[in-house]
This record gives C-alpha cells, structure tokens and sequence, in this order.
C-alpha cells in the first residue's frame, strides 16, 4: 500500500497485541499481516518474522500466548495496559487513515472532475 505507516517495536507490538486481544480468538500470522495491511500499516522485511518477532516478545510479558507455530491468542493484561495499548493503537489508526484520506496516501487517485 503506498504511503502506509510502517510500524516496528513498541507500536507493532501494540497493534498486534490489541489486535488479537478484541478478537478473542487465536489469529494466524497471515491474518494478522492481512489485518495490518488492510489498517494502512506495513512492516519492515519479511512481514511473518517481524510479526512473529514482535509476538515472542509478547508472549514473554504474558499478553498474549501461542497456540502452535504460527498461531497466537490474547492472554489476560491489566486493565491499565490495555488502555495505555489502546490510547497509542487509536493514535497510530488515526494517523494512518489521515495518510489515506489525502490525495498523494490513495493508492488509486481519483480522477479529476472535467
């Protein structure tokens, strides 16, 4: 997607994290690269091993746990976390959908009227 925010660190880590912890379900690493791309987000490299990075770490703070290879769910988080997580992850959508809504972030620019 051209002009996507590219997310590394604490803020992939945050997007996944609340990612699966609204779902509340396992989520593969397919989907969760799909649900970055289709939020106006990339990452850097290999998209599976920067996610499955960012979720190793993760899982180490007890936030989310891992199913098999590949698959990964929410584990409990305090209250305070998950808001402090979801303040920075509504920040970083806001920027992303402003990057979209301006004419040079559209993939596919709309025609001018004649």
């Amino acid at each position: 997607m051209k002009n996507a925010i590219t997310l590394r660190g604490i803020e992939l880590r945050y997007v996944l994290t609340h990612y699966l912890h609204h779902r509340d379900y396992p989520a593969t690493i397919g989907e969760l690269a799909d649900e970055l791309e289709s939020r106006g987000f990339a990452v850097v490299g290999r998209a599976s091993k920067a996610i499955s990075d960012a979720l190793r770490w993760e899982c180490r703070y007890g936030r989310v746990y891992r199913r098999r290879r590949g698959l990964y769910g929410p584990a409990s988080m305090p209250r305070s976390t998950e808001y402090r997580i979801h303040q920075r992850v509504m920040t970083l959508r806001a920027r992303a959908k402003e990057q979209w809504d301006s004419p040079e972030g559209r993939a596919d620019p709309e025609p001018n009227p004649p």
